[in-house]
């Protein structure tokens, strides 16, 4: 099936939240049923918490997949470069006045 992507601490820390969540997107449904934005709350609970017992996220596999970790290096600054700019700036010499 699929291989789990995230770690013990990440998967109870989701079902917990999923789950005060989730009681509280139904007890805001019971409050006011005309909102639509409780069945969103309770829907996007319920997917945290069925993150959380199978262990394996779809956003994260996406994002550690080697095509948008690529294009993720290609767009994000990377800490090496960023050194050297620092290093070259603190080389230069003020200007003066």
């Amino acid at each position: 099936m699929f291989k789990s992507n995230i770690g013990i601490m990440n998967a109870l820390v989701r079902i917990t939240a999923g789950l005060s969540f989730l009681s509280y997107g139904t007890a805001r449904l019971i409050k006011r049923p005309w909102q639509q934005s409780s069945l969103l709350i309770i829907f996007l609970s319920a997917m945290k918490v069925a993150e959380g017992i199978v262990r394996y996220c779809p956003v994260t596999a996406v994002v550690k997949s080697p095509k948008v970790s690529n294009m993720l290096h290609d767009i994000l600054p990377n800490q090496e470069d960023d050194k050297r700019l620092y290093q070259q700036l603190d080389d230069e010499e003020p200007p003066k006045m």
